[in-house]
């Protein structure tokens, strides 16, 4: 199976609109609205006529998921399951439930290095938080004795959340946002909605295409020059497009700089061939949680992974600016910047 290198940094995803002759029932241009949640800026649009009233329902589902899915939040339900652990399980939502079978099934996929129980490295780091610091090796050292994805117990008949130890945190930071990505549309599929743009903070769905009947054009930004230069873009319709990298979040210290995708094994940032990926899939809790086990598998692996999926591409990002291109995106992938280059891999 072919791949390509394309000579550029990826590291987060910005969406082109524009639109000529539209549809029938859909605008020109889109209801929307901006807002912050999730720990993160959201931008809902929605092509369809008569269809506002959707958008603000949308937010509302966001702030009652994130009430629910935070350990920010201390009223949370996952912030009870961390109370309690090794005391009692926490009977949980069907969402809570659901998201946790699914992250689960990520950790055994990616052999750990995806770990909804990450909470305690995270605590320690702080990356992305006025806060942040790097911590002693002690200091990692005892946090590490509390991260273990197998120590969670799922109970279906009392469906219930059980930390085995005590002290361990969920953090479910590498999947909420695709979760509540693909609730959002859920809604709008129910509401009817055709044509709308989701963007939870680089969590893009695309819900069917632009007005006037073209695929929707996701550009993708080249992070070394400001936000708007882009190296590429990406024609797309029904479906979810994540971004990653090791540029978007940091610390810097005595001229390191630490990002924010912690290796649960080592408790230091993964330190690997990658410097970001973009994941294409059909629904975007896969796609966040993927973007987060291709980093723990590596560029190969991660590579051959992403392969042996029927239902994910991706677009790799390599530390020396090369682009590999998952063979199902090599065609929905145009080069519109001269300054980089295509070349086989």
């Amino acid at each position: 199976m072919k791949l390509k290198f394309l000579m550029v940094a990826i590291v987060s995803v910005f969406i082109l609109i524009g639109c000529s002759n539209t549809e029938d029932g859909l605008l020109e241009n889109p209801y929307q609205e901006t807002d912050f949640y999730i720990g993160t800026v959201i931008n809902l649009s929605v092509y369809d006529e008569d269809k506002e009233y959707v958008i603000e329902e949308s937010m509302e589902l966001i702030d009652e998921l994130e009430h629910m899915l935070s350990e920010e939040i201390d009223t949370s339900v996952v912030s009870e399951i961390n109370r309690q652990a090794g005391i009692e399980p926490v009977e949980v939502p069907d969402e809570l439930y659901e998201l946790m079978e699914v992250s689960l099934k990520f950790g055994e996929d990616s052999d750990g290095g995806f770990d909804v129980t990450v909470g305690p490295l995270t605590d320690l780091w702080r990356i992305g938080y006025d806060d942040a610091r790097v911590p002693s090796q002690a200091e990692i050292d005892e946090v590490l004795k509390r991260i273990d994805h197998e120590s969670v117990v799922l109970n279906e008949e009392n469906q219930t959340v059980f930390l085995e130890q005590e002290g361990m945190e969920l953090d479910l930071g590498a999947i909420a946002k695709g979760y509540i990505t693909d609730k959002v549309n859920e809604l709008m599929e129910e509401e009817g909605v055709r044509s709308a743009i989701l963007d939870l903070g680089g969590n893009i769905f695309v819900r069917g295409h632009r007005p006037s009947g073209d695929k929707f054009t996701i550009g993708v930004q080249n992070p070394y020059e400001p936000r708007g230069e882009i190296a590429g873009r990406i024609r797309s319709t029904d479906e979810s497009v994540v971004t990653s990298g090791i540029y978007e979040r940091y610390i810097e210290e005595d001229g390191v700089k630490y990002h924010h995708l912690l290796n649960p094994d080592t408790g230091y940032p993964f330190d690997n061939e990658i410097a970001g990926v973009t994941i294409i899939s059909e629904n975007s809790t896969d796609g966040d949680a993927l973007s987060t086990v291709v980093f723990a598998k590596g560029l190969e692996d991660g590579i051959d992974y992403i392969e042996s999926l029927d239902d994910a591409e991706a677009i790799f990002v390599s530390r020396d600016k090369e682009i590999i291109l998952s063979s199902g995106v090599e065609d929905e992938f145009e080069l519109i910047n001269d300054d980089f280059e295509v070349i086989d891999y």
